[in-house]
């Protein structure tokens, strides 16, 4: 079946211009021209990815992620004109899984809408996690480093997790104190500095040459290495 994608844009030439784009290679485009209409069609239609604007009349595109996040899992890739650090780190807090900005070639925005699928598509948590020296049990939560047991607090384990199945990305302060701390959390980096450095000693870990954790200055921390295998 063809992949359904829907494109939230109030420019009309650009809407018309993404459709036609994807249309001719196969796939099935929903349109929309505000956010009212783009949150009743994800919630209506069977989609496989959204193509969001951030300006849109109405709700702004900030809003239509939190709104769509609160009930669906539904790839988001925000196409914007507004380039700054601080939009790009909201959108993505707020739960886009990517960020292209106009004008954009059609080369590149289909190589992230094909790289979001593939995140979504393999990115499923499987019951375990083997890197080189290090095994994640994702149903038991158990952890295992060199074949020794690692001992985790709940909430070290929690965000041990949230890393290690999201290997290479970006993961913000924002987004992992809501994941791992709850929807309440945001501004609270000296928890999440704190747990990281906990996590880093009990995972034999150093800042300065990292093996598991890197830290993005300002931004967040990166998982760095891809699972070896899944069982």
């Amino acid at each position: 079946m063809r992949e359904r994608v829907l494109v939230v844009d109030d420019d009309s030439q650009m809407l018309k211009a993404v459709t036609n784009a994807l249309s001719a290679r196969g796939y099935e485009v929903l349109k929309a021209g505000n956010g009212e209409t783009a949150l009743s069609l994800a919630a209506e239609e069977d989609l496989d990815l959204v193509l969001l604007d951030l300006g849109l009349p109405g709700i702004e595109g900030q809003e239509v992620i939190g709104r769509l996040r609160a009930w669906s899992d539904l790839p988001v890739i925000i196409i914007s004109v507004r380039d700054s650090q601080e939009e790009k780190v909201a959108a993505l807090d707020a739960g886009a899984d990517d960020f292209i900005t106009k004008p954009f070639g059609m080369k590149e925005l289909l190589a992230r809408m094909r790289a979001v699928r593939r995140r979504v598509t393999e990115g499923e948590p499987e019951p375990v996690l083997r890197f080189e020296g290090l095994e994640i049990h994702l149903l038991k939560k158990l952890v295992k480093l060199k074949d020794q047991p690692v001992h985790l607090t709940p909430t070290e384990y929690r965000l041990l997790e949230a890393m290690a199945t999201n290997p290479g990305k970006l993961l913000t302060h924002t987004w992992l104190l809501q994941k791992v701390w709850g929807p309440g959390y945001g501004t609270e980096s000296n928890y999440l500095r704190l747990f990281v450095r906990q996590l880093r000693r009990k995972l034999a870990d150093t800042p300065s040459t990292p093996r598991w954790i890197t830290t993005e200055p300002g931004l967040g921390y990166r998982w760095l290495p891809e699972p070896l295998g899944r069982d």
